[in-house]
């Protein structure tokens, strides 16, 4: 059946288009579509998802507070939230709560299955103009309250060379890219990716990222010189 998606807006003729979209590639499969935040709770729980694509703006419960709520029972299903607000609030709002991507409704169809699927493969999507807030305001100090709590005492229990993969996801590179630039497999990043996000307690590359910055190894255009 390959990637089970659950299509979560309040307008019907949205929802329709996203799920049109989804249901004509081969490797995704609509298993459900809800109006609300309320629905997307409880369909998330019914159908078990494998990723959920969430509106942000919904009556009941809106999809901030879906996504906290899907997100923290075990075995969760991604979130990838769309949205038509470019708003600073919004992206970290639905980041803490716990999504892993964070797009506009605007994006090309290709963008949105894209996106689904580099989520559905644990990693993490950010609109551009979106990383590029999200980096300034957490690397400035602007934003509080959202922060990962690791900190230095943590980075002490990575090996040399997941410090080292911590800065090239920092950089923005995918699996892929940090395979090539280090010799090694996708499996092998994703185990290095794996081990460093459990040590240092974070949830994805988002909050990796938003570490590296916070503790200064990476900087706003500038990603650093890296040491294996």
């Amino acid at each position: 059946m390959g990637l089970r998606v659950l299509v979560v807006d309040d307008q019907g003729i949205v929802r329709a288009g996203f799920a049109a979209v989804i249901d004509a590639e081969d490797d995704m499969t609509v298993v459900g579509e809800a109006a609300d935040g309320a629905d997307a709770v409880r369909l998330a729980e019914e159908l078990a998802p494998d990723v959920v694509v969430m509106d942000v703006r919904m009556p009941e419960l809106d999809g901030i507070a879906a996504t906290r709520i899907i997100t923290g029972k075990e075995n969760a299903p991604r979130v990838l939230v769309l949205t038509t607000f470019d708003l600073d609030a919004y992206v970290f709002d639905a980041l803490s709560a716990g999504a892993s991507g964070f797009l506009l409704k605007d994006v090309h169809a290709a963008e949105l299955l894209h996106g689904i699927r580099v989520v559905a493969d644990g990693e993490s999507v950010l609109a551009p103009s979106a990383t590029r807030r999200l980096i300034g305001h957490y690397a400035s100090g602007a934003v509080t309250g959202h922060r990962p709590v690791s900190g230095p005492r943590e980075l002490e229990t990575l090996t040399a060379r997941e410090r080292y993969v911590l800065g090239l996801i920092a950089a923005g590179l995918n699996n892929a890219e940090i395979g090539e630039e280090l010799g090694i497999t996708v499996g092998t990043v994703k185990s290095h990716v794996n081990a460093l996000l459990r040590k240092l307690g974070l949830r994805d590359r988002v909050q990796a990222t938003i570490l590296a910055y916070d503790l200064g190894l990476a900087h706003p255009n500038h990603p650093g010189t890296h040491t294996a």
